[in-house]
């Protein structure tokens, strides 16, 4: 409704995870440098941490679309709250191939089957479990743990990925044996003041216009409601904007700032 207004090519603020619009703060720029790592270095497994709303699947899908498609095979686990042999099959499904096996050890030798039939095609094998947070069941680490048992020639022929909120952390330290497994770890921090403004004008250029909509005052309002989370970030400043087109502002200020956050009760 407001792009015209605002002369926006498109809305810059959708909490969707649109690759074009992220923003490559120091904190998301080294997240991603450290699972390009673990891929790359072959070092079995990383674990990507961080609150809700703060990038995470955004980062995991810029991680994705950075390998090369001919050079691995991803397997992309987006529920596992799964019991172990179910997500064994799941694994299996996202990577392509046959998951009607019911027992453990079938599921087991079928993954090996496909992990060495990748690595004679030149492949490398990589499975991401997002929102790894909600596997309840210890087993279910456990069978993500013998994974990495996987190896030839001492070289590891999985690569694991677990992303999830902060508890993630907790769930995987009450297991010593497959955390001692874990050697790459980040957890993704909120943004802080300075890279909420930039990251506010980041978006507005990107959608299309140069000029600033949000004033100095606006943008440290945001960032104490939101906490530089860039979801609540991304909430309010549509809010905004759809604000000041009701009331035909030439700028967002603090007080339609202020308006917006105390309507959200």
């Amino acid at each position: 409704m407001y792009c015209e207004y605002w002369k926006l090519k498109e809305p810059p603020f959708e909490n969707i995870p649109n690759t074009r619009f992220v923003f490559y703060s120091p904190n998301h720029d080294e997240s991603l440098m450290r699972l390009f790592y673990t891929v790359k270095s072959k070092k079995g497994a990383c674990m990507l941490t961080g609150e809700v709303g703060c990038g995470k699947t955004t980062i995991s899908k810029v991680f994705q679309e950075g390998l090369k498609s001919g050079d691995f095979e991803i397997g992309l686990i987006t529920n596992p709250g799964l019991n172990s042999i179910e997500l064994l099959q799941e694994i299996l499904y996202q990577l392509g191939s046959d998951s009607h096996h019911t027992t453990k050890l079938e599921l087991i030798h079928a993954l090996n089957n496909k992990v060495l039939e990748n690595l004679k095609a030149g492949k490398e094998t990589v499975v991401i479990i997002d929102e790894a947070h909600l596997i309840k069941e210890e087993e279910t680490f456990e069978e993500l743990r013998l994974l990495l048992n996987l190896q030839d020639n001492n070289s590891f022929l999985i690569t694991l990925i677990l992303i999830g909120q902060p508890e993630l952390k907790e769930l995987i330290g009450k297991i010593p044996q497959f955390e001692q497994r874990i050697p790459i770890r980040y957890h993704l921090h909120p943004l802080n003041f300075i890279d909420t403004f930039k990251y506010v004008q980041f978006r507005l250029k990107k959608a299309g216009i140069n000029r600033n909509i949000f004033t100095g005052e606006a943008v440290k309002k945001i960032y104490e409601y939101s906490g530089g989370i860039p979801r609540k970030i991304n909430n309010i400043c549509d809010m905004s904007l759809l604000a000041g087109f009701i009331e035909q502002s030439r700028t967002i200020d603090h007080a339609i700032i202020k308006k917006v956050i105390e309507d959200e009760g």
